[in-house]
């Protein structure tokens, strides 16, 4: 009976071990054009993959003044994706009314460059 027991013990944990997903790096250049808004100020992008999720906002930037604000980031991640929308003023949502942007992983390490109009849900996703 004891046998049976460590046996029993033995295969959960090993099967309880191998239901882990495996974590990825996913670096991601995020850029939204801003030009046909009006007022512009601290432009960011918000969603379920930040530490407290859609509340912290993760500033862009438009260093070379083009109106087309930029920021990358690398998480590792086992989600086989990410809900966003890029925000506007600090809390100013685009796309109101809309379902969240969504940006899917394959599982595996990627680069991804993910290009959008500030409220157009049209994207062009580039993957290396």
């Amino acid at each position: 009976m004891k046998t049976l027991k460590h046996t029993f013990i033995i295969l959960f944990t090993l099967l309880s071990l191998s239901c882990v997903q495996e974590r990825h790096s996913k670096t991601i250049t995020f850029k939204v054009d801003m030009r046909q808004i009006e007022t512009v100020n601290n432009v960011g992008i918000r969603g379920n993959f930040t530490e407290d999720s859609w509340n912290e906002t993760i500033p862009m930037l438009d260093n070379n003044g083009d109106g087309i604000y930029e920021t990358t980031i690398t998480r590792e991640t086992a989600f086989n994706a990410m809900q966003f929308k890029f925000v506007n003023q600090e809390s100013d949502f685009e796309l109101k009314d809309a379902d969240n942007r969504i940006l899917e992983f394959e599982y595996k390490p990627e680069v991804i460059t993910y290009e959008a109009k500030f409220n157009s849900p049209e994207s062009i996703i580039t993957k290396q």
